[in-house]
């Protein structure tokens, strides 16, 4: 299992999810909740209870790394996102990772792919530049410390304004899953995949930098 780690911003800090966040988390998505349609989101106290557990659980398998997204500013808590489908697996020599730009537990075992994913943020954090924060944070860490090849991101196929925000990253298309899983809404879904490798994500970061500074430039408004 990996080991539980804080990953620091300007705008936020992401933080290993706890059972200590319920309240906190329960308020954040408590807010207007109109986005959601598509996004599996907890709605009140005790679904928030059951999706931390849940978390926590994936978590102590060694299936996710999930998050709190607090902001630096406020001190609120505003959403949750996590890595998720983690794989390790063999590379040829000729693909072998580098060295690590970090400090990586012992007994750790880094994934080789990972994705990305159950990420929302409440209303008043949306389109303030904290989503574009938590990719650069989190893209860097999966690339630069664990040396992953690749990471995955995917959304309901009709979640236009996620596919939007994916694709603003610079994350290519790779197709569409048909008949994928069931959907929030109690249909079954249809699912967007996309990914980025290695060879891409120096690309990536500087223009998830470019964008990180022109949010910084107006307050992050």
């Amino acid at each position: 299992m990996l080991k539980p780690v804080t990953l620091r911003g300007h705008l936020v800090c992401l933080e290993p999810l706890a059972a200590e966040h319920v309240h906190e988390i329960c308020a954040a998505a408590s807010e207007d909740r109109s986005s959601y349609m598509y996004t599996t989101v907890p709605n009140g106290l005790e679904e928030t209870k059951q999706y931390i557990e849940s978390a926590l659980t994936a978590n102590s398998e060694g299936r996710v790394v999930p998050f709190a997204v607090r902001r630096n500013d406020t001190g609120k808590i505003v959403g949750s996102t996590r890595f998720l489908d983690l794989e390790v697996f063999p590379l040829p020599a000729s693909s072998k990772r580098g060295a690590s730009n970090g400090t990586i537990a012992a007994g750790d075992i880094t994934p080789t792919v990972a994705e990305i994913g159950n990420t929302w943020y409440s209303a008043s954090a949306q389109r303030t530049g904290v989503n574009t924060e938590c990719k650069l944070l989190m893209l860097a860490h999966a690339f630069d410390l664990w040396q992953t090849i690749r990471v995955t991101l995917k959304t309901d196929a009709r979640n236009e304004r996620s596919r939007l925000a994916i694709q603003r990253l610079g994350a290519t298309f790779e197709g569409v899953r048909r008949a994928h899983m069931p959907a929030s809404d109690g249909n079954i879904r249809d699912t967007a995949y996309y990914s980025i490798i290695t060879d891409e994500w120096p690309e990536i970061r500087e223009n998830l930098i470019e964008k990180q500074q022109g949010y910084k430039s107006t307050g992050y408004k």
